[in-house]
């Protein structure tokens, strides 16, 4: 996993250096340069839009008593757009404004769900508490206070 993220960081600003000059052939230097700040100005847009609407699905969520991991994954899917907005380039771009479309995050956590098994908590303990389950059975021996020593 490490090697192809270390190949990740090293094919991936090639691939955007490669796609720059190829646009900036194409379109001039000027029509490229716009593209990237207007793409980053509509990302910076809609990730606000997302952004405040999935905070209002969460705070909804704890508020219900629900479990928010859908609004929690799409909070991560959203960071991680907001990351790929900041790195100057066309493939990137793509890949966050795609990751800022609510659709392709419902396909994205719906292909992960299927992998993931989420366990739901019936109750919780504190941590602070001492709660003692007596053990009963045949191979249970119990001890007193003095039969024994903590470490």
């Amino acid at each position: 996993m490490g090697r192809f993220f270390a190949l990740g960081l090293i094919v991936l600003p090639l691939i955007e250096i490669a796609i720059f000059i190829k646009v900036g052939q194409t379109i001039g230097l000027f029509p490229t340069l716009a593209l990237i700040i207007g793409a980053a100005l509509l990302g910076g847009l809609l990730l606000r839009a997302q952004g405040l609407s999935v905070l209002t699905q969460l705070r909804s969520n704890v508020s219900a008593g629900r479990m928010p991991g859908r609004t929690i994954a799409d909070t991560m899917m959203i960071g991680l757009a907001a990351l790929f907005l900041v790195l100057p380039g066309f493939l990137s771009d793509i890949v966050a404004l795609a990751l800022l479309l609510p659709p392709v995050r419902g396909w994205i956590y719906a292909s992960l769900a299927k992998r993931i098994k989420v366990v739901t908590p019936t109750g919780y303990r504190p941590a602070n508490t001492n709660y003692e389950t007596p053990l009963k059975g045949p191979g249970t021996i119990d001890l007193d206070e003095d039969d024994y020593r903590p470490n």
